[in-house]
């Protein structure tokens, strides 16, 4: 009965934390292959549409030169479709499905409605000017709010997994305690039946049993430590994330309240609360993107007074207009340097994440191998023990 006991309860542990530590492996694998890839892809799903608005506004107030506008309009639309066909590779249930479907036939409309717009504008009728409104009225309250949703439900799953990777196997160790109790039971029934202190094939049974709750502690733990580091990559990745939707946010207030042609009141208050929003996620270290945003903020500042003194003219210039010290510079410069963080932030979360699988890898088979031999010791040391009684 404890051979039989010992060896079975051995190997169903063994097979017990195997599995579990597959499954860690396997939400290790779906953080790198699946959810952080979409987390990803939804993020500059936004960041595209976002640039897509704010590139047909700006072509929209440009009246000689379009083509580079243009050119980055084209390129902002053809990156929201790649990042669609993407999140649409990721969304498994229902919800996003649906929101996905209908950002790409909003994406349609919307397209339609800047081109008649853009149309329009060229043949100077003022109805263009109605037509881009609604097109970034559509975009702005309907198709950036679903990807925002989107990148956040994405975000979440990585976290998720994150924790499914660096959460400890219980029900493995409970086994292995148990499996270590019934060898201890085993020896004190032994030692009473047969006077003999020691069994070698329970003592390497029970150790082999330490030594797998060793190594199965050292992975997890080494895992876990890996995959804190990875979940403040993720945080990170988050804080900078929402920092290039404010920008995009403001850059689009900024466009639109000259389009508008009237009371840029409502648009002042808008995009002094995105950059605010940018400013309290930056924080107060003075970075080069802190710096670009202070210039941005003084560039604009000269753009609403050049507005306000019936120069629309030069407040287009400002806006739009290719001078280093103009706010279409410094925006660019913004956005390229939190992107730029995005990607050192992205590598690094992928990183920590691959660490964490180093240290599971070989931990299933060296697990079952090792309450394999805790069976076999437990079997072959009770066998000269059941041949007296044979």
């Amino acid at each position: 009965m404890i051979a039989v006991t010992v060896a079975a309860m051995s190997v169903i542990a063994g097979v017990v934390c195997a599995a579990q530590l597959n499954g860690r492996i396997a939400e290790r694998n779906a953080v790198l292959e699946r959810s952080e890839p979409f987390a990803y892809a939804a993020q500059n799903l936004y960041a595209a549409l976002s640039a897509a608005d704010a590139a047909a506004a700006s072509e929209f107030l440009s009246v000689n030169g379009t083509a580079p506008v243009r050119k980055h309009y084209q390129k902002a639309l053809a990156d929201a479709a790649s990042a669609l066909t993407d999140v649409t590779a990721g969304a498994t249930d229902p919800a996003t499905r649906k929101a996905v479907a209908q950002l790409t036939a909003q994406l349609t409309a919307y397209t339609g409605m800047v081109e008649s717009a853009r149309a329009n504008n060229r043949q100077t009728f003022v109805v263009g000017a109605g037509y881009l409104r609604e097109a970034s009225w559509l975009m702005q309250n309907t198709m950036l709010p679903a990807a925002e949703r989107i990148f956040t439900d994405d975000l979440a799953a990585v976290d998720d997994d994150q924790r499914g990777v660096g959460s400890a196997p219980m029900v493995g160790f409970i086994l292995l305690g148990l499996v270590l109790a019934a060898t201890g039971i085993g020896s004190a029934v032994v030692y009473a039946r047969t006077n003999r202190q020691f069994n070698v094939g329970l003592i390497v049974a029970a150790t082999s049993v330490v030594l797998v709750g060793g190594a199965i502690l050292i992975a997890t733990g080494s895992a876990a430590r890996a995959i804190d580091e990875s979940s403040r990559e993720a945080a990170e990745f988050g804080r900078l994330a929402k920092a290039r939707i404010f920008a995009q946010q403001a850059r689009t207030d900024e466009t639109l309240e000259l389009i508008a042609h009237g009371d840029i009141t409502a648009y002042e208050t808008s995009f002094d609360a995105h950059i605010q929003g940018l400013v309290t996620l930056l924080g107060t270290e003075r970075s080069p993107t802190m710096i670009a945003v202070e210039d941005w903020r003084t560039s604009h500042r000269k753009q609403v007074e050049l507005y306000r003194n019936s120069d629309y003219n030069g407040a287009v210039t400002q806006a739009i207009g290719s001078d280093p010290h103009a706010s279409a510079t410094q925006f660019a410069i913004v956005e390229s340097s939190v992107r730029d963080q995005i990607e050192g932030t992205r590598v690094a979360l992928r990183d920590h994440v691959s660490a964490a699988g180093v240290w599971l890898v070989w931990s299933p088979t060296v697990t079952l191998v090792l309450m394999g031999l805790a069976a076999g010791a437990a079997v072959a040391g009770l066998w000269p023990r059941l041949k007296e009684f044979l």
